[in-house]
């Protein structure tokens, strides 16, 4: 399903991280902060608990969005 991943992450090691994730699921980036790509239910589900690891919820936002053809 196509996948939509945006995130607005202030620090530089976290927010590079999140980058790699999203381009070792297969996705490609769109804009600097924000990724496109076909993700099945399973790799979203491992791409979200893998950025879920790394987040400071207080100052970090992260969104992925999957939609349907």
């Amino acid at each position: 399903m196509l996948t939509w991943v945006m995130y607005d992450i202030p620090k530089d090691k976290t927010r590079n991280k999140v980058a790699k994730f999203c381009e070792e699921a297969g996705i490609y980036r769109v804009q600097y902060s924000v990724f496109l790509g076909d993700l099945n239910n399973a790799q979203r589900k491992e791409l979200r608990t893998r950025i879920e690891d790394l987040l400071d919820p207080d100052k970090d936002s992260v969104y992925i969005f999957p939609m349907c053809e």
